[in-house]
């Protein structure tokens, strides 16, 4: 994954009611009953078929460290998916997506101006259109070149121009990201 696309898991996962399980075996089994049997859970995770019915059992309690993050990242990937939609659905039609960035930004603007690029620490608001383009591009497979130029677009349309009252004509260049975190 990219960085657009984990700071938008990690913006979803702030939508949770509850946290997810703590203990690996319960970890475990809420894992064999989404994928519906042990066999898949042990291809998902790197293990044997064996390793997975010992956790459901409660014959092992503790996975290596590893084996844990791998298997609370799974856990998290699947925890709560209606919540996690519904806090989508109403970013894109109603609340829009607050970003806060570090980055350099820089411009293709009228010859003659002084837009060079330079890092700039940005937090604000994104419209619920430009939530709902990026949800929706990371739902089809986008590329994180793909999701950065959306990112950059909303950026350039509510920052740089300012709803279209200023610097008409203005391509925003979103590079050299150092901190990004998206918030519904």
């Amino acid at each position: 994954m990219g960085l657009i696309s984990d700071s938008l898991d990690r913006a979803t996962q702030k939508a949770f009611t509850r946290s997810i399980p703590k203990s690996a075996p319960v970890q475990m089994r809420y894992l064999v009953r989404q994928l519906k049997g042990t066999r898949p859970v042990a291809e998902l995770l790197g293990v044997s078929q064996r390793t997975v019915e010992r956790y459901v059992k409660d014959q092992i309690r503790r996975p290596r460290p590893d084996l844990a993050q791998r298997l609370a990242d799974a856990v998290r990937a699947r925890w709560q998916p209606r919540i996690r939609e519904q806090a989508r659905r109403q970013a894109a039609a109603t609340t829009g997506i607050i970003i806060d960035t570090r980055a350099r930004f820089g411009f293709t603007a009228a010859p003659g101006t002084t837009d060079d690029a330079r890092i700039r620490h940005l937090t604000l608001a994104l419209p619920p259109a430009y939530a709902a383009r990026l949800f929706d591009a990371r739902a089809a497979g986008a590329t994180e070149n793909q999701l950065r130029a959306i990112t950059a677009e909303g950026l350039g349309e509510t920052y740089f121009r300012d709803g279209g009252r200023r610097a008409h004509g203005l391509e925003v260049e979103f590079t050299d990201v150092e901190q990004l975190d998206f918030d519904l």
